[in-house]
């Protein structure tokens, strides 16, 4: 998919400005890379990897980047890199003199879902970030040499997405350092410039009772199990005093060994959402009371742990939503309505942009402005 046709010669055709051929350039890049970018999802696909475990994805995006079949000057490939499964990949344009380059990075995810794999779509994920670093690569390589403008492009492999917050390690492993701009894109049933997507938080609840004969000592015992059934019974009393907007859904992970043991140890995991942080903090602490209360009313001790990474809320660029999607309307996409938009919740990083202090651990997301087709083909 290409934006529209420009004028076939003559002064209109002579006068098309630079940006749309620019632009022109990306597409004609993507379409070009189409066969080896969908291979690249497909492998991901194929062998679905948990969270810091993504050894067969991250080897497949070093291979892709550092291929010599790739059109172009070469990219300089660090596998490995800060964290066992990510990676970085970096290319620029050099300009005599001036400021630093312009920093701009790519992010790709490539991990899976237990038992589901890749229902969450992260190899698409890892196509369009690849796709888009090579059709801005393709874009700024058409230019004159020496570039007017230094620029850097740099393609950050982004593992465990899914659980653990691999984007926060390696912001505090410093591989965000510089960068002036970081893009993402996330698949979704619609195409939207802007989800509401929502902060996060996890939540492991562990309960120690004591062990007995279910049968021959019942009393003898304390029930962790029933620690953990008031638990989710106390949340699903919470409900009716939610706000629309918030989420709890999680799991009993330990119920117990054998039906005539009064089960000593249980366990529970589950995500707390929220519009915000603001609101996160007090849906959190209804939560962890309903927690503590089941393990009052039946004497278990009750140990609560959050995740080591929380994730924070959408913050929305409009400028940058309008861009995207009126680059996205020449390319033929439709977008939901506004309405649509603000009536639904999404519980995952849709289309987005981190582009905010890294060393503060704020995430503000936005969709990315370049848009690339690839991932709308057949068959994917």
């Amino acid at each position: 998919m290409r934006p529209q046709d420009p004028p076939q010669g003559g002064p209109a055709g002579a006068a098309l400005p630079a940006l749309e051929t620019l632009k022109q350039r990306a597409c004609e890049s993507v379409e070009l890379n189409a066969a080896r970018l969908g291979a690249l999802s497909r492998a991901i696909w194929s062998r679905p990897e948990l969270a810091y475990e993504e050894q067969q994805a991250h080897d497949t995006m070093t291979r892709f980047f550092s291929s010599g079949e790739l059109p172009g000057a070469a990219w300089a490939v660090q596998p490995r890199y800060k964290l066992g499964t990510a990676f970085r990949a970096e290319w620029g344009t050099a300009a005599p003199q001036g400021p630093r380059p312009l920093r701009i990075a790519f992010l790709c995810e490539y991990d899976a879902l237990p038992g589901i794999g890749h229902a969450c779509g992260h190899n698409l994920i890892a196509e369009v970030g690849a796709a888009a670093a090579l059709g801005l690569k393709a874009a700024l390589e058409s230019l004159p040499q020496p570039a007017p403008v230094a620029v850097q492009i740099t393609v950050l492999g982004t593992p465990a997405e899914e659980q653990g917050g691999g984007k926060i390690d390696l912001i505090n492993a410093g591989a965000f350092d510089g960068l002036d701009v970081v893009f993402m894109a996330h698949p979704s049933q619609e195409n939207a410039a802007y989800l509401p997507d929502v902060a996060e938080h996890d939540v492991t609840v562990k309960y120690y009772g004591k062990a007995s004969h279910a049968a021959a000592y019942p009393w003898e015992g304390v029930n962790a199990l029933d620690a953990a059934v008031l638990a989710y019974n106390n949340l699903s009393v919470l409900r009716q005093q939610m706000k629309p907007t918030w989420r709890v859904h999680g799991v009993i992970r330990n119920g117990g060994v054998k039906p005539n043991i009064i089960p000593s140890y249980t366990e529970l995991e589950f995500y707390l959402r929220a519009p915000s942080m603001k609101d996160l903090s007090v849906l959190t602490e209804k939560v962890e009371n309903c927690f503590k209360s089941a393990a009052l009313a039946t004497g278990c001790k009750v140990e609560i742990k959050g995740g080591e990474n929380d994730y924070y809320n959408v913050l929305p660029n409009k400028s940058l939503q309008k861009v995207y999607k009126e680059n996205g309307k020449k390319l033929g996409i439709e977008f939901i309505s506004e309405d649509c938009i603000l009536n639904g919740l999404s519980g995952n990083s849709v289309p987005l942009i981190l582009v905010h202090e890294f060393n503060r651990l704020v995430f503000q997301r936005v969709p990315f402005k370049i848009s690339v087709s690839s991932v709308e083909r057949e068959g994917r």
